[in-house]
């Protein structure tokens, strides 16, 4: 098999088997090859990476199917245009030094699907949310829900609770936290470091501790208090007018409005949400809090007027995809074999020396677009050669010798069925390609 990588390729013979990071092990060696890599990132064996090929396959082609095209942004930024935006999670970003002294940072790891433009309301938020339920479904790695909520209620909700504008985005950043804390741990930060009163955090804490759908949103819209608000009312409006479009969606059923979604970057202006595991616990669906969040985003259309030199507002929205837990996820529950390679055929010898009749043959297979491999011995075993293509799943072995070169035919042995047909080599591309076909 042949193991490639962005920066390079590695050949490795078929006796080489590559397990997780930090090492690689040979069969048959008397130890192992420590690769040592940064803090913070790691290496992905052929089966690891079979998995997130899989995953990667499915968020492109959600992506696709709603029209998106494909750009690419450097893995890092100016530090202070980070700092800008992250408030105080800004801890949470890796700094480093351009050649010429200039303060970078490495941007968080994202898989965006953006939508940008002055359009109707709720429109293309909707559809973001629709774009991150096709995918967690598709992934099929448990069961998950949706909580949605919106900075102009957490806003109107802090006014009215009797927070100051100037720390509304600090206690936001506390809130943010409310999924790995408990709400007495959570009031207590509000009330030591953030300076909030007790009072005020127990009013907050009668809001944001609800969550449900349209009946919540319009009971909240018939709120005394929030009615004060003309932010909350205009984010209440703005969800009841997101679920309508969610229910045309058909995905209502895996969202939920949780007061208590906060999202603590700064640049979030609107819709913000997050998809989350769940588990069964006394037979109920609860959060599975040791996950945290498998996907996330929200409305950001501030953010871009801070990259033009003119200041220009463009509006965003957008949902980036948490590959790394998803991968985790499912590599942790993945018990069944699974394929590493794509090879359709192995071109196989019943006898010896016949590697340039391999060569010849593997070599027209590539050249009409089949995915195929040979051993990269000259005698390798029969046997060998067809245990090889039962481990991997390679479908079909193309196998030559004395008999079927005088002849000009191949035997095209399917690997599952183990049944073998002789074909004329002038029609082995033919045959292949439709039995690839079923």
């Amino acid at each position: 098999m042949v193991l490639g990588e962005l920066s390079g390729c590695m050949e490795v013979t078929e006796d080489v088997v590559s397990q997780s990071s930090p090492q690689l092990r040979a069969a048959g060696g008397s130890g192992n090859i420590i690769l040592k890599t940064p803090k913070g990132t790691r290496d992905f064996n052929p089966k690891q990476m079979a998995i997130r090929e899989n995953i990667f396959t499915t968020i492109i082609s959600c992506f696709k199917r709603h029209g998106a095209v494909a750009i690419d942004t450097p893995v890092f930024e100016r530090k202070e245009i980070l700092l800008e935006n992250y408030g105080e999670d800004s801890k949470l970003v890796y700094d480093l030094k351009d050649q010429g002294g200039e303060l970078l940072s490495l941007r968080y790891d994202l898989t965006d699907f953006d939508i940008a433009g002055q359009y109707d309301p709720m429109i293309p938020d909707a559809e973001c949310l629709k774009v991150m339920h096709e995918i967690l479904s598709s992934l099929q790695f448990g069961d998950f829900l949706i909580r949605v909520n919106h900075r102009r209620i957490l806003n109107g909700i802090f006014t009215v609770c009797g927070v100051s504008e100037t720390k509304f985005e600090s206690v936001c950043s506390t809130l943010d936290k409310l999924g790995k804390m408990t709400w007495e741990e959570v009031k207590n930060e509000m009330v030591k470091e953030k300076g909030i009163s007790p009072e005020t955090v127990d009013h907050i804490g009668e809001y944001v501790q609800l969550n449900g759908g349209l009946c919540l949103i319009e009971k909240l819209l018939h709120d005394p208090k929030l009615a004060d608000s003309r932010l909350a009312m205009e984010g209440l409006q703005d969800m009841k007018l997101l679920f309508e479009y969610l229910t045309l969606f058909g995905i209502i059923d895996k969202i939920s409005l949780d007061l208590s979604l906060a999202r603590g970057l700064d640049y979030y202006c609107g819709v913000i949400y997050e998809a989350v595991l769940l588990h069964q616990q006394d037979g109920h669906l609860k959060e599975s809090l040791r996950v945290g969040s498998v996907a996330a985003g929200g409305r950001y259309d501030g953010l871009v007027a801070s990259f033009d030199p003119k200041g220009r507002k463009v509006p965003c929205v957008g949902v980036s995809i948490g590959v790394e837990r998803i991968f985790a996820i499912i590599e942790q529950n993945t018990e069944e074999k699974i394929r590493t390679s794509e090879t359709q055929v192995l071109v196989a010898a019943a006898q010896r020396n016949f590697l340039a009749g391999r060569m010849k043959l593997i070599s027209e297979l590539w050249d009409a677009g089949i995915k195929a491999e040979m051993f990269y011995k000259k005698n390798p075993k029969l046997l060998n050669q067809l245990q090889y293509c039962e481990e991997t799943g390679i479908p079909l072995v193309a196998i030559i010798g004395q008999q079927e070169l005088s002849e000009g035919v191949v035997r095209l042995r399917d690997v599952t069925t183990r049944k073998e047909i002789i074909v004329p080599k002038d029609k082995l591309i033919e045959e292949i390609k439709r039995r690839l076909e079923k």
